[in-house]
């Protein structure tokens, strides 16, 4: 666990990452190597059981912090990705400030929260359990999404919930519970998402969003938002090959 990236982002800095969605720890060495500030595990969307997910961040979380998108705001995967070495979790669907509270207690041990307590790989497998335990709360970093009109509507009591660190919008979930899949640019989506922008900065949260290119996401660097995420590794890879192919047949 890299606890550079939690006091990083708490600090504010500019954090610049990319979406891993193939299980797979090759694919994660060249993300990594690319020399992104982090990578977005996606956990939620992607094809991730927990062998998988242990695999990949062998393979890179000490070469870069990886937050890792659990499937759903529940114990158990928030617990398994933490455990397994993941430098904090993004979770999804936070739609209110009660599911916010649920989430800081399944992420940080008492007594500011109720995580369980095991031995996995980020206890060093046992070895290093105590020196794990003590620094964790510090460590671990706590994103949660919004990405749901119900959550723009709730944001305040979200905002308020204690531990959170930050929150990250998804733009295009968001658009799709207003009844415009897709339209991340209509008047009303961009609404909801200056909402949860005004009321994160009153409260003193930073933000994140994501963005298929990084053009999309100039404009919220350009707000102040710090939590940047863009590229998905199979549209990359499709994206860059059909253009060899395009190449090749000129």
């Amino acid at each position: 666990m890299s606890i550079a990236l939690r006091k990083r982002f708490l600090a504010g800095e500019l954090l610049l990452g990319t979406m891993l969605t193939v299980p797979s720890g090759t694919v994660a060495e060249i993300l990594a190597d690319a020399g992104f500030d982090w990578l977005f595990v996606d956990a939620e969307h992607g094809p991730f059981e927990a062998a998988e997910l242990e695999r990949v961040l062998q393979t890179v979380s000490r070469r870069v912090p990886c937050l890792v998108r659990v499937p759903a705001c529940e114990e158990v995967p928030i617990k398994r990705a933490l455990d397994l070495g993941a430098a904090g979790i993004i979770v999804p669907q936070v739609n209110t400030a009660e599911q916010a509270h649920r989430v800081v207690q399944y992420s940080r041990y008492p007594p500011h929260g109720a995580r369980g307590v095991g031995i996995a790989r980020a206890h060093g497998y046992g070895l290093e359990f105590q020196p794990y335990v003590a620094s964790a709360n510090e460590q671990t970093l706590v994103i949660v999404q919004a990405e749901n009109i119900r959550a723009v509507e709730n944001i305040e009591a979200i905002a308020a919930v204690p531990r959170v660190d930050g929150v990250l919008i998804g733009p295009y979930d968001l658009s799709a519970s207003m009844g415009l899949m897709g339209q991340i640019d209509h008047p009303d989506v961009v609404a909801a998402i200056q909402r949860v922008t005004d009321v994160c900065r009153r409260s003193g949260l930073h933000l994140g969003i994501f963005g298929v290119t990084p053009a999309s996401i100039r404009p919220y660097y350009e707000k102040g938002y710090t939590l940047l995420v863009s590229g998905v590794d199979t549209i990359v890879l499709g994206q860059g090959m059909r253009a060899v192919l395009a190449e090749m047949k000129q």
